[in-house]
């Protein structure tokens, strides 16, 4: 196997019903088996291109393409197989029900033998750290699993590039090392072609040859990487790039300042004393019926003013307790129980509240952004709740207009929820569900896909909402963001590794 070649000229993609091309005039060469670092700020484009180097934008009818894309000097669209595409979330390429055929799927439909598919599924497997059976199910899997089955699937195919989009985005810090290894010995064994897009320069420093800067018209630096950051570091943070060594200046009691800043916050309808209790979770056991447990004796409180952040490697429950806090899912036992401050005049088991009655009180942003989107465009996106409350139209507006100021949305306002890029989305999930001002609000990985600029947009609409007394409950791999605003930590272990022992600390 050798490594496939690259050449895009003054290529550009506008997606249909879209009033600007998400890429434009871009050209640039990969040879055969460099390793390519892609960075740029959210939304300038560089997802699109890996999707146009893999040949799955669609054809006509899904949009406009301008200039030249080729593998191996055949038009991209016609060498779909040539590229292994890790999309950018991991759940919309789960094909089938178990992990073992989902990783051989690709295999199949290149007609490989199948004895040898599955000593390439066993390989992967391997290769990414899917410590899990051939015959686990697909839907029981982690975020941070699901993106270790995605490469899998992709390594097993053996294509002549791979195409990562933000491929450790929802991995813990050992999972990511797993991962950026493997790619590396996947890569050296083969020959391989990588590309990377990532906001993190770090991760992937020592292991790639190129930095490609990506704008809003085509390329803006293309070099070595150290040449690169040497001589356009300043721009670079500019535009939202996390570099090694430039840390974003903030506190690690961040609240105070974000108030200095001019930044709103959105205070919830009732507000609440700082420190008082609103949820409560008593012995709860979580996880999903007809399979181990997750967790067992979890005992927590959540309260006004505090963010506790959930904290934990990949398969540990994170997700599952954050949904079973928030009132979407099940306990397998014990119980989540709202104290009278949050309740008002409800029954104390959140599981039996109407939407209408969570609305207000417990807000939930997924793991998968797209899982919440309903709406035709970002704004009636953003409004949808708001318009369920029977908001007035002047009210309605304002919250929307404030929404889409704050997490930097303006310019999208008109776009589809389904059009933009993953942080972009990220952005929008978190603004669908503060626009009704909850008092207790459940993140799961809120700062997935943010560059620098927009990840402190978010960290300082956090802060407000502290301020104003909103509880807040966050599950996350970033420390930056942990050691930013977590009042508590609850951190999480597999049962197989600790028997499910949780350790809670305060900030």
């Amino acid at each position: 196997m050798t490594g496939a070649r690259i050449r895009a000229v003054d290529w550009g993609w506008r997606h249909a019903g879209g009033d600007a091309p998400a890429v434009a005039g871009l050209s640039l060469t990969i040879e055969p088996g460099e390793r390519v670092l892609v960075v740029g700020a959210s939304g300038a484009g560089k997802s699109t291109l890996l999707a146009g180097i893999a040949g799955v934008l669609g054809d006509d009818e899904d949009g406009d393409e301008t200039g030249m894309l080729t593998i191996d000097d055949v038009p991209a669209r016609e060498a779909r197989g040539a590229c292994g595409l890790v999309l950018q979330d991991p759940d919309s390429q789960v094909m089938l029900a178990r992990v073992g055929d989902d990783i051989a799927f690709g295999c199949e439909n290149l007609a490989v033998p199948r004895d040898e598919i599955w000593q390439r599924v066993a390989v992967a497997k391997a290769a990414v750290g899917l410590d899990v059976p051939d015959e686990h199910p697909t839907n029981a899997l982690s975020g941070g699993q699901q993106q270790r089955l995605a490469l899998a699937g992709v390594l097993a195919m053996r294509p002549g590039a791979l195409l990562l989009d933000e491929p450790t985005a929802n991995l813990d810090p050992s999972g990511t090392r797993d991962v950026v290894a493997s790619v590396r010995r996947i890569a050296d064994d083969g020959g391989l072609t990588v590309v990377v897009v990532e906001h993190r320069v770090d991760v992937w420093a020592p292991h790639v040859d190129r930095l490609v800067v990506v704008g809003p018209s085509g390329i803006v630096h293309d070099g070595p990487l150290e040449r690169v950051v040497a001589e356009h570091g300043d721009e670079l943070v500019a535009a939202g790039v996390w570099l090694p060594g430039r840390p974003v200046e903030i506190a690690p009691r961040a609240r105070a300042e974000s108030r200095a800043q001019g930044t709103d916050g959105q205070a919830p309808e009732t507000p609440s004393s700082p420190g008082e209790a609103l949820l409560e979770a008593r012995d709860l056991e979580i996880g999903w019926r007809g399979a181990a447990p997750l967790q067992r004796d979890l005992n927590v409180t959540v309260r006004s003013g505090h963010l506790l952040a959930i904290v934990g490697p990949n398969g540990s429950g994170k997700s599952t307790l954050a949904m079973t806090l928030g009132g979407l899912h099940p306990p397998l036992a014990g119980e989540v129980l709202a104290t009278p401050a949050l309740a008002e005049g409800l029954g104390a088991d959140v599981r039996s509240w109407r939407s209408k009655h969570l609305i207000t009180r417990i807000g939930t942003v997924f793991q998968q952004p797209e899982h919440q989107f309903v709406a035709r465009t970002v704004r009636d996106e953003i409004a949808v709740g708001l318009r369920a409350l029977r908001r007035d139209r002047d009210d309605v507006d304002a919250r929307v207009d404030d929404m889409l100021r704050g997490l930097g949305l303006v310019e999208l306002a008109d776009a589809s929820p389904f059009e933009l890029s993953g942080g972009q989305q990220r952005r929008l999930s978190v603004a669908t569900v503060l626009a009704t001002r909850p008092r207790v609000i459940v993140l799961d990985e809120p700062t997935f896909g943010q560059d620098r600029r927009t990840w402190r947009h978010m960290v300082d609409r956090c802060a407000a909402l502290l301020d104003d007394g909103c509880a807040i409950v966050a599950v996350s791999h970033d420390s930056r963001f942990v050691a930013a605003l977590a009042s508590e930590t609850l951190e999480l272990a597999r049962i197989m590794d600790a028997g499910g022992q949780a350790a809670l600390s305060v900030a």
